[in-house]
């Protein structure tokens, strides 16, 4: 299923025509690209750069005494990922 949602729309492409004709090397560059660069549907990064905007926006305007907004908050049909170790460790020192 996870690879589907990875391969949907590359090269404009079924997802069979792309699993016949992709190697699995080729795969992994996809995926490690769509993990740095985010979705390839020119919709979903339009709603990306505005959701970016909104956030900065809201950020710049807010009280001091207000928690800043994240991204997340602008993307209503996207989970925010988990937060990793690092950043843990970062926030609560």
């Amino acid at each position: 299923m996870w690879h589907e949602l990875v391969m949907h729309g590359i090269g404009g492409r079924t997802v069979a025509e792309a699993q016949s004709r992709m190697s699995y090397t080729e795969f992994c560059r996809w995926l490690a690209y769509r993990r740095k660069r985010g979705s390839l549907h020119p919709g979903l990064r339009a709603d990306r750069g505005a959701a970016m905007l909104a956030t900065l926006y809201a950020n710049a305007h807010r009280k001091k005494s207000d928690t800043p907004l994240s991204l997340y908050t602008f993307l209503p049909f996207e989970e925010e990922p988990p937060i990793t170790l690092e950043r843990a460790m970062e926030l609560w020192h």
